[in-house]
C-alpha cells in the first residue's frame, strides 16, 4: 500500500488534503516523521499472514525451521562429543583423543555459520509470513530473546577461543583451562537451546490461565518459560542431540574411511567411526525413557492432545517411527557385530549373535504392529471388528513397552560383549561378578516380561504405571552390570591387539544409514510435536486462520521432511568436503607396547588400547 493511501491522500478529496499537507510542511514535517512508524505499525497489525511462492508460507517456515534445528543439533551435540573426548585425552593421557576432538571442532566453525544463516532465514520468514503470531511471541518473550542473542555472541567467541587456542594451551594447567572453555561452550549452547525450547513448548502447552482473551502484555515471562512441557522437551532434545552428534561423527568417519588411501588413515577413521557409533547408540538406549516422560506430560497437560498424538490419525506416524528406531537398533548392533571380526577373542561370542538378532527382530515386529488396522468393510467383517484377533494383542502398550525394553537390554549386551572381547579378567572374583551380571540381565528381563503380561489383566491407568517399573529394572541392570565390568577391566590381560582399519566397506554404509535415519527421525518427531496442536499457533490461544491451517497428511509431511533431510545432508556433505580441504589431522603414533600386550603386528595408525577394548 502506498504512503498516499496510508494517510488518506488518495481518491475523493485527496487534492484538498495534499494542499493542506504541503502548505504546512514547515509545521508538520516533524509530526509526519513521528506519525509514520505508528501508521505503519497500525497497517501491519491488520496483516496476519504473508504468502510464499509455489510452496506457501507454512512449508517455507517448516523447511527453514527444520533445517535450522538440524544444524542446531549438530552444533550442540558435536561440542558435547568434543569436550568428553578431550577429557579422555587429558585424564587418560592419550593424544589420539585430543586430535579427534580438535578435528571435529574444526567442522563446527563451518556448521556454526550455516546454523546462524538458517536461523536468520527462519526469523525473516516468521516476521513476513506470520506477523501476528510472531508479534505475540515477541511481546511475551522479548527479554529472553535479547538474552538469546547475547548468549549467541558469547557462544561464538567461546568457540573461536576454544578452537584457535588449541595448540597454544596444550599442556599443564593451560590445557585444563582450554578444557574449561569447552565446558563453557556447552553451557552457552545448552542455555540457548533451553531458551528456544521455551518458545516452542509454550506453543504446545501455554499456562492454564492464558486464554485467547488474555493480552500478551499480561502474560508473565517466567510462567510462560516454565510451561508444562518445557523441561521434558529440554531433556529429550539434549539426549537426542548427543545421539545426533555421535551419528554425525560416525558419518564423517565413514566418509573419510572410504576415501582413505593409506592403512594409517583407514585405521584412524575406523576408530573414529567406532567412537561415534558408541556415543550415538549409548545415548539412544536412554532416549526412549525421555520420550516417555514427554508423552506423559503431554497427556497430563491436555488429554485431547495426547489422544490426537497416539490414538488419532497420527497413530500411524508412530508405526513409521517404530520402523525407523528398529532400523537404528538393528544397524547399530550390526556394526558392532561386524567390528568383532577385528578383535582377537571375539569369536567366542559369535554363537550368541543369532539369538540377539532374533530378540531384536521380534522386538521390532511387535513394536511396529498397529493396534487398529486400516481396512475396508469386507476386511473388517472377516476380522470380526476393527482389531485383528492376533495383531490386536501386539498393538497395545504392554507389548510395545516390553519389546523396546528387551531391545535395549539386547543392545547393551552387544556393547558388553564387544567391550570384553579381547580381555581376560585377572581379579579373583571375576567369575562371581560375571555370574552376578548374568543374574541382573535375567532378573531385568523377567521383570519386563512379568509386567508386560500382567498389563493385559489390569485397567489402562494401572498399565501405564507398569512402564515405570520396567524402565527402572532395565536402568538398574545397566548400571550394576557396567559398574562390575569396569571394575573387572582393571589389570585385565589382553587377548590380542585390535586391528583397526580391518573392516569391510559395508560397515561404513551402516554408519551412513544411522546418520540418515537419525536425521529423518528428527524431522518426523518434529512434525509429531507440532502437528498435535492442529489448527492452533498457540494451543487454544491463537487460532491458525491461514489458508494452510489444516494439519498436513502423513504423505505430504513425509515429502517435506524428506526435502529437509536432503537439504541438510547435502550441506553436511559440503562441510565434510571443506573439512578435507584443510590440512589433514596429525595421526598420533600408537604408544609403546606394554607388558600386557602381545607383539602382534599393527595395522598402523592410531588405535584403542587392547586393555580397554573401547573408550
Amino acid at each position: 500500500m502506498s504512503a498516499r493511501c496510508r494517510f488518506g491522500l488518495g481518491g475523493e478529496g485527496g487534492r484538498a488534503g495534499r494542499a493542506r499537507l504541503w502548505s504546512g510542511v514547515p509545521l508538520m514535517g516533524a509530526a509526519l516523521l513521528l506519525l509514520w512508524p505508528e501508521a505503519t505499525v497500525a497497517q501491519e497489525a491488520a496483516r496476519q499472514y504473508g504468502d510464499f511462492p509455489v510452496v506457501g508460507g507454512r512449508v517455507a517456515v517448516w523447511i527453514a525451521a527444520q533445517v535450522h534445528l538440524m544444524f542446531a543439533a549438530f552444533v550442540l551435540g558435536v561440542p558435547m562429543f568434543a569436550v568428553v573426548v578431550e577429557a579422555v585425552a587429558i585424564f587418560g593421557k592419550d593424544e589420539r583423543y585430543d586430535r579427534l576432538a580438535k578435528e571435529f571442532t574444526r567442522l563446527l566453525l563451518i556448521a556454526y555459520s550455516a546454523t546462524a544463516m538458517w536461523g536468520a532465514v527462519l526469523v525473516f520468514f516468521l516476521t513476513t509470513l506470520y506477523p501476528r503470531f510472531w508479534g505475540h511471541l515477541s511481546e511475551i518473550f522479548e527479554v529472553s530473546m535479547w538474552i538469546y542473542v547475547g548468549l549467541f555472541f558469547v557462544e561464538s567467541f567461546t568457540l573461536y577461543l576454544y578452537y584457535y587456542g588449541w595448540e597454544r594451551w596444550k599442556t599443564g594447567r593451560a590445557k585444563l583451562g582450554h578444557w574449561g572453555l569447552g565446558i563453557l561452550l556447552n553451557v552457552w549452547g545448552t542455555a540457548v537451546m533451553f531458551i528456544a525450547d521455551s518458545w516452542l513448548s509454550y506453543m504446545m502447552s501455554p499456562p492454564a490461565n492464558v486464554t485467547a482473551a488474555t493480552p500478551a502484555s499480561e502474560i508473565d515471562l517466567f510462567v510462560a518459560l516454565t510451561n508444562a512441557t518445557w523441561m521434558p522437551i529440554n531433556i529429550h532434545r539434549l539426549i537426542a542431540n548427543v545421539v545426533f552428534g555421535g551419528a554425525v561423527v560416525g558419518g564423517y568417519a565413514a566418509y573419510r574411511f572410504l576415501a582413505a588411501r593409506t592403512e594409517e588413515e583407514r585405521a584412524h577413521y575406523d576408530w573414529m567411526g567406532y567412537v561415534g557409533n558408541f556415543i550415538a547408540i549409548g545415548a539412544l538406549i536412554v532416549l526412549p525413557f525421555a520420550g516417555y516422560w514427554l508423552g506423559r506430560e503431554i497427556y497430563e497437560y491436555n488429554q485431547q492432545m495426547g489422544i490426537t498424538m497416539m490414538g488419532g490419525f497420527m497413530s500411524w506416524l508412530w508405526i513409521i517411527q517404530a520402523f525407523l528406531i528398529g532400523v537404528l537398533f538393528l544397524t547399530g548392533n550390526y556394526y558392532l557385530w561386524i567390528g568383532m571380526g577385528r578383535i582377537p577373542g571375539a569369536e567366542r561370542f559369535t554363537p550368541y549373535i543369532k539369538w540377539m538378532l532374533l530378540v531384536l527382530v521380534l522386538g521390532v515386529i511387535v513394536w511396529a504392529t498397529p493396534h487398529t488396522m486400516i481396512a475396508n468393510r469386507q476386511e473388517l467383517a472377516a476380522m470380526g471388528g476393527t482389531h485383528h484377533p492376533f495383531l490386536g494383542v501386539l498393538g497395545v502398550m504392554s507389548a510395545k513397552n516390553t519389546a523396546v525394553n528387551l531391545m535395549i537390554l539386547t543392545t547393551f549386551l552387544s556393547f558388553l560383549l564387544y567391550r570384553r572381547a579381547n580381555r581376560r579378567p585377572t581379579v579373583m572374583w571375576a567369575r562371581t561378578a560375571t555370574l552376578i551380571q548374568g543374574v541382573m540381565f535375567a532378573l531385568a528381563a523377567a521383570i519386563v516380561l512379568f509386567y508386560g503380561v500382567y498389563g493385559y489383566f489390569v485397567s489402562a491407568i494401572v498399565r501405564i504405571g507398569f512402564s515405570v517399573y520396567q524402565v527402572v529394572a532395565v536402568l538398574i541392570a545397566i548400571v550394576v552390570v557396567l559398574g562390575l565390568d569396569i571394575a573387572m577391566a582393571r589389570g585385565a590381560e589382553s587377548r590380542g591387539e585390535i586391528r583397526w582399519g580391518m573392516m569391510p566397506e559395508r560397515s561404513q554404509y551402516a554408519l551412513f544409514i544411522l546418520l540418515v535415519t537419525f536425521t529423518w527421525l528428527m524431522g518426523l518427531m518434529g512434525f509429531a510435536r507440532s502437528g498435535i496442536r492442529q489448527h492452533w499457533h498457540v494451543f487454544e490461544v491463537i487460532r491458525d486462520t491461514s489458508p494452510w491451517a489444516a494439519t498436513p497428511a502423513l504423505g505430504e509431511a513425509a515429502r517435506v521432511i524428506t526435502a529437509c533431510v536432503l537439504i541438510f545432508l547435502g550441506l553436511l556433505a559440503f562441510i565434510f568436503w571443506l573439512g578435507g580441504l584443510v590440512e589433514k589431522p596429525t595421526l598420533v603414533a600408537t604408544p609403546a607396547r606394554t607388558e600386557l600386550e602381545p607383539a602382534v603386528p599393527s595395522a598402523g595408525g592410531p588405535r584403542l588400547e587392547p586393555e580397554t577394548g573401547g573408550i
